[in-house]
């Protein structure tokens, strides 16, 4: 298990798969098993039985997707990027865009 660049409330870039080019929100990190949640990606069908409180039937809800196949959206130069690690001189470590060089927060 290795520690992802990415976090809560990224926006991300799909750049394989079924949803490539669409961009979502990360809702979910699954850090054991290297995948994110991202709103309105990766969309399946759910079998749903009925209980005594809900009906049953068919359901869309969004299914986990494997980190490396998303990129971080830059907010500056808006493009899918991967980042990289800088150490500053106060100690503190910050994601930067390799594309445009700005921090990403």
């Amino acid at each position: 298990m290795q520690k992802l660049k990415l976090r809560k409330k990224d926006k991300v870039l799909v750049v394989s798969g079924r949803d490539k080019g669409k961009t979502g929100e990360i809702i979910k990190i699954f850090p054991s098993d290297n995948r994110l949640l991202v709103g309105k990606v990766n969309i399946v069908t759910k079998h749903k039985k009925a209980t005594q409180n809900e009906p049953g039937g068919l359901s869309k809800i969004e299914a986990p997707i494997h980190y490396s196949n998303v990129m971080l959206v830059c907010p500056k130069c808006d493009k899918g990027v991967r980042p990289k690690l800088e150490t500053l001189q106060t100690g503190e470590r910050v994601r930067v865009c390799r594309k445009c060089g700005e921090t990403i927060l």
